[in-house]
């Protein structure tokens, strides 16, 4: 992921790019964490693995797949 690092800071360009299209801040932080966490949990092959991941997260439906 180019836009941080589980260390790092968020990237405050990014926030402030997200807030002037009218994400709230929270929402922009909110986003910016799917994102990351999305491109490991897309790497979990075990469907029923990656559901619970995705429903503990509250990552939303963009990463369930129905089994």
């Amino acid at each position: 992921c180019s836009h941080g690092s589980t260390t790092g800071q968020f990237d405050e360009d990014a926030v402030f790019y997200l807030k002037a299209r009218g994400l709230s801040e929270d929402a922009a932080y909110r986003l910016l964490t799917t994102a990351f966490v999305g491109e490991v949990v897309e790497q979990i092959e075990n469907v029923a693995l990656r559901n619970e991941v995705v429903r503990s997260m509250n990552l939303g439906e963009v990463y369930l797949d129905k089994v």
